[in-house]
């Protein structure tokens, strides 16, 4: 049995903060607008879809209670359509994806909407704690440090200086805007409205067009002073062979803190014939790793092999 991709939507990205465009919008909300957007582009029967699985790495508050099930009520999508909520970490949305994919494959079910929702302006990183984190023993045992230590530990690791990783972030907004400027985004970014109906966001907020290596190279790196706080010492504990970790990485340079939501449709041939659709993609593989803790950035690259 293959897992076919028929659809893809997402909200525009908006910035992750109390003056975000998007702070406003319920992180439900969020992906009430993506579930009538697929339902209408569609001409969907929703009644053909067995569950949603949603990705969520902080699903507490205003995202927790299961709202992958809440959202699919919300929308007026039909009763029986089911919805389970799960979180791995910053991968849950492409997990989400590997689920739906799973389930279609099995033969045990026909139609699964997957992606992921996150409103960080609402419910901020770290809002759910967890032993990780907050347990002494687990924290020193495992060698926890935030990310963005971690991050700048890799860049030390490599050899990669401020210039490396602000000319590497130069790159990836001018991309990003010329990509945007040539409409490659338009077919699947659906804008958010307002319950007036008045648009709070269409495209990305993240998106620096006008960025460049002088206006980064005045940014203070954005992880120095939690490293002074003792996770710099817990990471060189680890790693030995470093002297001190550089730290380089800062708002302009980072991955962005913002709210947004993303759904794919994914189904087997005979359900997108039922409904009368085109398949766009067909997943062949995936796979999960677990990566060094300490460093924790680093699982893509043997995820993707062993995915090959």
């Amino acid at each position: 049995m293959s897992a076919y991709i028929y659809d893809h939507v997402r909200t525009p990205r908006g910035k992750g903060k109390k003056d975000g465009s998007l702070h406003q919008a319920a992180p439900v909300w969020l992906l009430r607008t993506l579930l009538q957007a697929m339902q209408q582009r569609l001409d969907l029967d929703t009644a053909l879809v067995d569950d949603v699985v949603l990705g969520c790495v902080t699903p507490v508050g205003e995202q927790g209670a299961d709202i992958a099930r809440t959202a699919v009520l919300d929308a007026e999508w039909a009763q029986t359509v089911a919805g389970v909520t799960q979180s791995r970490f910053c991968a849950s949305g492409l997990e989400s994806v590997n689920l739906a994919a799973a389930k279609v494959k099995s033969g045990w079910e026909d139609f699964v909407v997957a992606g992921g929702v996150e409103s960080m302006s609402r419910v901020p990183m770290g809002s759910d704690g967890g032993a990780w984190v907050m347990d002494p023993r687990v924290n020193q045992k495992t060698g926890f440090v935030p990310q963005g230590v971690g991050a700048d530990l890799i860049a030390t690791l490599e050899g990669w200086g401020r210039d490396d990783v602000d000319s590497f972030a130069l790159r990836s907004h001018q991309r990003a805007a010329a990509a945007r400027a040539e409409g490659r985004f338009a077919r699947s970014i659906v804008p958010v409205k307002d319950i007036a109906g008045l648009t709070m966001l269409a495209e990305d907020e993240t998106i620096r067009a006008n960025a460049s290596m002088e206006a980064m190279a005045k940014l203070d790196p954005s992880f120095a002073m939690i490293g002074q706080m003792g996770f710099d010492a817990t990471a060189l504990r680890r790693y030995t062979t470093v002297e001190r970790i550089h730290h380089v990485h800062h708002a302009g340079n980072s991955s962005g803190i913002v709210d947004g939501a993303a759904l794919m449709l994914v189904g087997n041939a005979a359900a997108g014939q039922k409904a009368g659709l085109k398949p766009r993609a067909r997943i062949r593989s995936a796979a999960v790793i677990g990566s060094e803790p300490t460093i924790m950035l680093t699982g893509p690259t043997p995820a993707c092999r062993k995915a090959l």
